[in-house]
């Protein structure tokens, strides 16, 4: 029978060192085999995927799995389409695309944050800082697909901009870009906000507390940095929808423990059939299911 072929995972990361975090979620989530590859660039892809195209027959593909990861979000991404022109006819198998827990770390994010505000982000005045790192990118992109307004913050306001245009693009959802680096500018641009999402890098402060009490419509804060000092002055990283100041608060690791269980299961997504290929959206909605 189709079924007995053992699970195979094909882990492609752009990284020298492939990760060991990912790899561990794959064992974790039963994956039977897992070949892992380091350094894989554009040019390598079209013989890796071959090998796990042309070595079952079609009717054995759901069995064999890709996952692209590292640690550059834009080489992974060049990567997955490289994979996707690489099928054809009904050699094709499912992939997933999480570089840096990407795209596992912002759907708990966002989901994080839905629960806080009723369920629905529809009409939500959002602020997401440090949108341009590869975390915030994809939690703006997701707010904007379920219907929120977001403003978009760097540190460079350039950057910011070049982020907010081509989001509209690709989503067809508000966009403003604001500076992080003046306090005064980045009070203003979350003046309104509902939600607020810091997608900093660890071990750096990008809203104090100062910044954020007293925001008359603000009701949901996510930070998702878990190593001192947090993003957000004035919660704490095991928050998980914890009451602070009247605002509904999450934490690195309230997020994270549903993060691993959208990772988890994306894994075994890959396995029900040989043409998915999850990526933001669908992540998103793998983690829908998961809460209900």
């Amino acid at each position: 029978m189709a079924d007995d072929k053992a699970t195979i995972l094909i882990q492609l990361d752009v990284d020298p060192q492939p990760s060991v975090f990912d790899a561990v979620v794959a064992v974790d989530a039963g994956v039977a085999h897992l070949f892992r590859h380091g350094g894989v660039s554009p040019q390598d892809v079209r013989d890796l995927v071959h090998g796990a195209l042309f070595t079952r027959g079609p009717s054995d593909l759901h069995r064999t799995a890709l996952f692209i990861g590292g640690s550059d979000v834009a080489k992974a991404e060049e990567l997955l389409q490289k994979v996707k022109s690489t099928f054809f006819g009904p050699f094709r198998v499912s992939a997933l695309i999480d570089p840096n827990g990407s795209n596992t770390t912002a759907a708990a994010a966002v989901l994080a944050a839905s629960s806080s505000l009723g369920g629905s982000l529809a009409g939500v005045k959002a602020a997401v800082l440090a949108a341009t790192g590869p975390v915030g990118q994809r939690v703006a992109r997701l707010l904007g697909r379920q219907g929120a307004t977001v403003a978009v913050g760097s540190r460079d306001l350039e950057r910011a901009g070049k982020l907010a245009e081509g989001l509209r693009a690709t989503t067809g959802a508000t966009y403003e870009p604001f500076s992080n680096a003046d306090p005064d500018t980045a009070r203003a641009a979350m003046a309104g906000a509902s939600l607020i999402v810091s997608a900093g890098a660890g071990g750096v402060q990008l809203l104090p507390a100062a910044s954020w009490r007293g925001l008359k419509d603000l009701r949901a804060l996510v930070d998702l940095n878990a190593v001192p000092p947090l993003g957000v002055e004035g919660i704490e990283a095991g928050d998980r929808g914890v009451d602070r100041d009247g605002v509904k608060a999450w934490g690195a690791l309230g997020v994270g423990g549903l993060k691993m269980k959208i990772h988890r299961r994306a894994v075994q997504a890959l396995f029900e059939a040989n043409d998915r290929v999850l990526d933001a959206e669908e992540v998103l909605e793998i983690g829908r299911d998961l809460v209900g």
